[in-house]
This record gives C-alpha cells, structure tokens and sequence, in this order.
C-alpha cells in the first residue's frame, strides 16, 4: 500500500451525510474515497421499516444547492404546510408552519433520497466502495482495516484522514474511543417507536390531506404520518417504554387494531396492513448522543448522527447533518492543517448540535402534549402577531431553525426569551381582545434587539 496524498480524505458511510460531503469535497478539488457496509441501495434497494420519514428545510436545502442537488432531490419532495392535529373526537385542525406558501418543510424518502446523492457524488467524482464496513483502525500507520458482511474477506486502506458519516452506530467513532475519551454518553428517550403505511386512495390519489404533517397527540404518546411523492404515507407510532400503551404490552399486529381503534380511530381504516406492518417492521430505540471531542487531531472526525445523534422531532438530524458537511468542507479549504480545521469544525458546531438536540427534546413534548392545548394555542397566536407587527425582532423559534439558517445556538437562546415573554402576556386571558398592545410592543422593543438574518 502507498501513503495516500495531502488531497486526500476517506469517508465512513454513504449515506446522506456522506454523500454530501463526498460531493462537496471532489467540488473543492479533493480525492474522495467512501466506504460503506451496506450493498449500494442503487442495486439493491433500500431497506425500510426503521427510517422515520425526513423532513428538508432550508438548511439542509442550502447545502443540497452548494452541492447542486437541489433540484434533483426536490423532484421526490413533497411539501408540508403545516401539522394537521387529529384530535380524538375526530375533528381536525392544521396548524402552519409559517406565515404562507415560502415558509413550508418537504417530505422526503430516506431511500429515494440516498439514491439521488450517490449518483450526484459518484458523477461528481467520488469513489463508492460498498459491502466493505469498517473493522479496525492504526492510527499510527494510518492504516483502516475494512470488512465485507458477507463472507468476512478484508480490505486495507491508506489514509490521511478519516471522516465519520456513519450514524448512530458509528464504527469509527467507537475506534476513536479507544485512543482517547470522546465524553460520549447515551441518554434515552423512554420511547419506543414502530412504522407503518398508509397506502395510496383506490383511484392513485393521497387517502388523506397530502400537504401537512399529521399527528394524533394523545398525551404521553402519538401517531404522525408524512407524505411520499408515490401517494403513500410513512406513520410512525411512539409510545412510552413505561405505562400503558407500551410496545411490551402491544406486543403483535393482533393487538395493535384495538390500540388503535381506541386512541386513532380516524387513521384505523387508512392502514389496510396494520397487523402486517406492526409484525414485520423492528420496533426502534430513541435516544441522544452527546459527545464532548468529534475528533482525533488531524487523523479522524466525526459528524452528523456519528457525533450528535439527536430525536427526531424537530425534523432537523439531517438538516444539521448537511449543515456540518458545509462546515466541514469549508475548515478544509480554509485551514492547511486538518488537526486545526477538525478543532475548528467542533468549536463551530458542537454548540449548535447541543442546542437543536434540546430543542428537538422540547418539541416531542409539544406535538405528543401541547398541541391541543388552550394555553399554548393562545400563546401561538400572540406570536403570529408579534412576528407581524415586529418582524425585525420576533420570530417563532420554529421559524428561526427551520426556515432560515440563524445558528441554532442563537435560535435556542433567542427562543426561550421569547417563549418567557408570551407565558407572561397571556397570563390570566382566555382570548387576545383583552391586550394591552401599546403596552406589548413596548415590552417587545425593551426585551428583544433586532435580530441578525442569515449569513
């Protein structure tokens, strides 16, 4: 084997992260070389039944751009304008996102997706090895041992630097582990959550509103459902680890129908394969990643779900992924010596990965609890009023994370100021009518500075 040269970097995973990393990098005149475990889904499909559905918003739409594979992965979204609350009676109400039509999230398949940005990376330059998950590392020859999951032959690769886009799971990261204490710790939800499908209407068409994120809140515990650009529906289940309704006592598809019937009675009859779907699918774990290093000097970093694995209910794990791929790639050009330009990344990143991990925490308390909720519907009205009459100086944090790319640091702290104002404004009233508004325009002005848009 031959030393690799200066130009060079080896990616673990082709997945969405490393894809786009792959190609941004081959963009900037980098030798990229990506190795994968699984077989490519191009050839063999992608394996569902454990991918909640994505949701792309405008960071990660900007970092699609920057890798022009915007417009290729658009052709599989499908817009959602907002959250459609199923509430149990029946009745229905959605809740936008944004003030119009340009502030909305899309819908898209994790599979379709991944499809797209390998072709893109692999057009672009990159080299794809699949079947060849990574076994072992000497960071001291700089050697990484790779091995294929069926028959167990290896591969030996050279390498300058490592880069971890490798998941949850992450091989690398466990490698890095053993140099040096990364600080990881693993806490879990205490929520499990299992898929299913809503299947198209009998004449091809969306069975339901096709342009929202439906949710069925019901306390400690919900259903959504996401659109798919084939007419289908990808539903998630979320239910506690402890009480009741629990996976442990739903344990088979002939005890989910009367789940169902009881707390989604409305969605019962869109999901013709309930009892197949809830036997055949895994039922998936729930958890956060933290990790206080994300690199080992200049010879290995992490990034993505590798580094800050986070829930999934702020729709922003790949959003963030991609955003650390522009970061990423940006430190290389900027910095000559990789050690500084991986120190750089997690000083950069690592605090706005701690705080979307937080406000992802928080917003599986909203849509499972505070939906359907007087108090916080109200409070959501004040601040669609406030963002009108102070758009300089109040934006819903919703808006700050998901439809601009202000760090989401910022939007945490700004977002938790906010939030303290409209409790103490709408303390004591059942409607807006009786406000002062002189009074809270004021309170806004003194309390809040201008904020800075997107860079």
């Amino acid at each position: 084997m031959t030393r690799t040269d200066t130009r060079h970097i080896t990616l673990i995973g082709a997945g969405l992260a490393g894809a786009v990393l792959a190609t941004l990098l081959v963009q900037r005149g980098w030798r990229v070389d990506v190795y994968e475990k699984r077989g490519d889904p191009r050839v063999q499909g992608y394996g569902g039944g454990r991918s909640i559905n994505l949701a792309l918003a405008e960071r990660g739409r900007h970092a699609l751009r920057l890798a022009g594979a915007d417009d290729a992965v658009m052709k599989h979204a499908v817009m959602m304008r907002g959250r459609m609350v199923h509430f149990l009676d029946g009745r229905t109400d959605l809740q936008r996102y944004g003030r119009d039509d340009s502030e909305v999230i899309w819908s898209v398949h994790r599979g379709e997706l991944n499809v797209v940005l390998l072709d893109i990376a692999e057009r672009a330059g990159a080299r794809l090895h699949f079947g060849r998950g990574l076994s072992g590392v000497d960071f001291v020859a700089r050697i990484a041992t790779f091995t294929a999951p069926r028959g167990g032959s290896t591969h030996q690769a050279a390498f300058e630097s490592l880069v971890g886009a490798d998941g949850a799971g992450s091989a690398l990261r466990t490698a890095m582990a053993k140099k040096m204490d990364l600080g990881d710790r693993i806490e879990s939800l205490g929520h499990s959550y299992k898929e299913l499908e809503i299947p198209p209407a009998r004449d091809g068409s969306f069975s339901i509103e096709p342009n929202a994120l439906h949710i069925w809140p019901r306390g400690r515990y919900m259903c959504i459902a996401l659109p798919n650009d084939e007419r289908t529906f990808t539903v998630t289940l979320f239910l506690p680890n402890e009480g009741e309704p629990r996976f442990a006592t739903v344990r088979d598809g002939n005890e989910a129908p009367p789940l169902f019937k009881r707390d989604f009675a409305d969605a019962l009859p869109l999901i013709p394969d309930l009892e197949q779907d809830f036997e055949r699918n895994p039922t998936g774990i729930l958890a956060t990643l933290y990790l206080d290093r994300w690199h080992l000097d200049g010879r290995a970093v992490l990034l993505g779900d590798a580094a800050h694995a986070m829930v999934p209910f702020h729709g922003q794990g790949m959003n963030c992924a991609f955003e650390d791929c522009v970061a990423l790639a940006e430190q290389l050009d900027a910095q000559p010596d990789r050690a500084a330009a991986f120190a750089a990344f997690q000083a950069d990143r690592l605090p706005n990965a701690r705080a979307i991990q937080q406000m992802a925490l928080e917003n599986y308390l909203e849509m499972r609890d505070r939906v359907d909720d007087d108090d916080f519907l109200l409070q959501r009205e004040l601040e669609r009023s406030l963002a009108q009459r102070h758009p300089d100086r109040f934006m819903p944090r919703y808006a700050m994370v998901t439809f601009h790319r202000i760090p989401y640091a910022v939007a945490f702290e700004r977002g938790r100021q906010q939030r303290e104002l409209l409790v103490e404004l709408t303390r004591g009233h059942a409607s807006l009518d009786a406000l002062d508004w002189g009074a809270v325009d004021a309170a806004v002005r003194e309390r809040l500075s201008p904020l800075r848009m997107d860079a």
